[in-house]
């Protein structure tokens, strides 16, 4: 199948591809809709992960794409309130359990693990023997700190599609780890503090989580240790410390430094020198990227599905009719519809957490 699809998005990429109905257009029957704000119950009058504020919206994950200010009521799962309190505020918000139904307008909703990152959820919708998963960000892989993904068996899957190409192909974490740790001693024989980037919320925690802290301390970036403060009350993390004011050059010499992206190339990174640098993100499967962002090591590393994780896990829904949304829809839609799924695509406004607009993979891809 993987050599069926290289075959297809060589001949398919650059093509023009149909766009679903507008909203104006939807099917009668259809329970979530595609609109200016969001995704849209119209019958329970419910948003899913809305991009403008709303009076009543479920909340997949923290990621801000997903979870963003303004809305009346936040319903999400339990153990993703105090992660969006720590980035909203005090914000009015009902944290349910996975599986547990709960009825709005006659519509039954309720939520299941998705595998993205910690408290993260896909939505199964029910209506009158029609059901509807919206599945958010989602991986397959079991990353040891998130509620690893879980099939819900529907009628309509909804999926994203940031690494919707069949060059995605991700190694087992074990080995990526092993690479990671192994590159953190060899700069410490070398003298050199190590610093891997990665976000603040995910992707930092699941870093953290296998580093080998038997080669030396690791030190954390303020975004990075404010979060994972947040989240030592849900899952076992190893002992960090922050770097402040007072941190000096000399105690990080030899040590490794979990940073977000925004921090590469601004002042506070005077403070590690000297340095070598490295990043975690699907994003370097490409080579470009890594020179784009002047990394001196790329890990593959992601918090979604690769291209063979995607099909698997619509797959396991048993779902004939698929929406397709961000990233690689256009692509991966027509590849879905080739395969014999009634597929489509629907524009929205997140920008997720490993999406890098920039990146242009074609020609990596063909060569």
């Amino acid at each position: 199948m993987f050599e069926m699809a290289r075959t297809f998005v060589e001949k398919n990429c650059g093509k023009p591809v149909a766009r679903k109905k507008s909203i104006t257009q939807a099917n009668a029957h259809d329970l979530l809709v595609f609109n200016e704000r969001g995704i849209y119950c119209p019958k329970a009058d419910v948003y899913i992960d809305a991009w403008k504020p709303v009076k009543r919206c479920i909340i997949t994950h923290g990621h801000a794409d997903h979870s963003r200010y303004g809305h009346k009521l936040y319903l999400t799962h339990h153990t993703n309130i105090p992660i969006i309190k720590h980035r909203l505020g005090e914000i009015p918000v009902e944290g349910k359990d996975w599986g547990e139904s709960f009825t709005i307008n006659g519509v039954k909703f309720s939520l299941f693990p998705a595998g993205h990152i910690i408290g993260s959820a896909q939505v199964r919708v029910e209506y009158k023997g029609q059901v509807w998963v919206y599945g958010g960000d989602y991986k397959l892989e079991d990353d040891g700190i998130s509620k690893p993904w879980e099939p819900v068996k529907c009628h309509t899957f909804i999926t994203e599609c940031t690494f919707g190409l069949p060059a995605f192909k991700w190694q087992p974490q074990q080995r990526v780890f092993e690479d990671i740790n192994l590159w953190w001693n060899q700069n410490r024989q070398e003298g050199l503090t190590s610093v891997l980037f990665g976000y603040s919320l995910g992707k930092a925690q699941r870093l953290l989580k296998y580093l080998n802290g038997s080669i030396g301390t690791i030190y954390t970036h303020g975004a990075i240790e404010n979060m994972t403060e947040v989240l030592r009350s849900i899952v076992d993390l190893p002992p960090t410390e922050r770097i402040t004011k007072d941190t000096k050059k000399a105690d990080l010499i030899g040590n490794i430094v979990l940073a977000p992206p925004s921090a590469h190339g601004s002042t506070w990174m005077r403070k590690l020198v000297p340095y070598a640098t490295a990043s975690a993100s699907g994003w370097m499967t490409f080579r470009g990227a890594r020179r784009r962002r002047a990394i001196d090591k790329g890990f593959v590393l992601s918090d979604h599905c690769d291209w063979q994780g995607l099909l698997e896990c619509i797959e396991r829904t048993e779902a004939s009719r698929i929406i397709c949304m961000h990233g690689y829809s256009d692509i991966f839609s027509r590849y879905l519809t080739e395969i014999g799924y009634e597929a489509s695509m629907e524009n929205t406004e997140y920008a997720s957490d490993e999406i890098e607009e920039e990146s242009s993979p074609k020609k990596e891809v063909e060569s």
